[in-house]
C-alpha cells in the first residue's frame, strides 16, 4: 500500500486535477480501487495502464505523454535517455538471424549477453515469451518493441537497448497477421525508464520514412547512425 497513489499524487504525477482523477476512476477509466471509501490506485497498474495509453497514441499524443514523464520528479533524475545512448553499435544486429518467434528472443538475448549489458539472457528469454503470450508486443507497422512485463534490474548492469533486423518478415503475433522484421529489446531498471524510453521509441517508430531507411540499413554501423539521427531529430 505504501506504493499505491492516492488521488492527489497521482494527480499530481498525472498533471491532472483531483476531481478529473476521481471522475476517471469512477467511470473505469483509471485503474483503481476503494479502500476505506477512499481512490487508492497501485502503481504497476498505473504504469501497465500508461503503456497501454504510449501503444495507442498518436504523434501528438505521444508528445504530451513524453511531457508528463520528463516533468515529473517521481519518474527520476535516474535517466534522460538518449535513444543512441542506450542502444550501441555493438547491441544492433543487422542482419539478425532468426526465423521464428522463438528464435528472435533466443538470439537477441544470447548476443545481448555477450557484450556484458545483459547478465542472465536464458531469464530475460523466458520474461519475454511470457509477456509475448499474455499480449504481443508486435506493432502493425512491422515493429516489436520487446520487453517483460516487469523490469528486471537484477540481471543487468544498466538500461540498454538491442535492436534486430531480420531479412525477412517473420509470424509475431502482429494485427492482423502482418509480420514484423523490426526488433527492439528494451531492457529497463525500473518502470519509469521502462515508460521513457518506450514513449520515445513509439515517436520514432510512427516516422514511416524513417522507419523505412532504418530497413534499408545494410550494416549495423548504418542501422545505429539512422537511429541515432532519428533520435536527434525528435523535438
Amino acid at each position: 500500500m505504501d506504493e499505491d497513489f492516492d488521488v492527489m499524487s497521482l494527480a499530481a504525477y498525472l498533471h491532472l486535477t483531483p476531481e478529473q482523477v476521481r471522475k476517471m476512476a469512477s467511470r473505469d477509466r483509471l485503474p483503481g480501487r476503494r479502500v476505506g471509501g477512499k481512490w487508492r490506485f497501485s502503481r504497476a497498474e498505473i504504469h501497465q495502464w500508461f503503456e497501454k495509453k504510449i501503444g495507442a497514441s498518436d504523434e501528438q499524443g505521444l508528445t504530451e505523454v513524453e511531457k508528463v514523464l520528463y516533468r515529473n520528479p517521481s519518474n527520476g533524475p535516474e535517466l534522460e535517455p538518449r535513444i543512441s545512448e542506450l542502444l550501441l553499435p555493438e547491441t544492433t544486429y543487422v542482419p539478425l538471424m532468426a526465423r521464428t518467434k522463438s528464435s528472435v528472443i533466443k538470439n537477441i538475448c544470447d548476443l545481448t549477453a555477450e557484450t556484458g549489458r545483459l547478465w542472465d539472457p536464458v531469464k530475460m528469454a523466458e520474461a519475454l515469451t511470457s509477456r509475448e503470450e499474455l499480449h504481443p508486443t508486435a506493432l502493425g507497422n512491422g515493429v516489436a518493441l520487446l520487453h517483460p512485463r516487469r523490469p528486471l534490474p537484477s540481471i543487468m548492469g544498466e538500461p540498454f537497448l538491442a535492436l534486430g533486423i531480420t531479412t525477412s518478415g517473420i509470424p509475431f503475433g502482429g494485427p492482423r497477421g502482418c509480420l514484423t522484421d523490426v526488433f527492439f529489446l528494451i531492457g529497463s531498471t525500473s518502470e519509469a525508464v521502462h515508460l521513457k524510453v518506450l514513449a520515445r521509441l513509439s515517436r520514432m517508430i510512427q516516422q514511416s520514412e524513417w522507419l523505412t531507411e532504418l530497413r534499408e540499413s545494410t550494416s549495423s554501423a548504418d542501422a545505429w547512425q539512422i537511429i541515432d539521427d532519428g533520435d536527434t531529430g525528435l523535438e
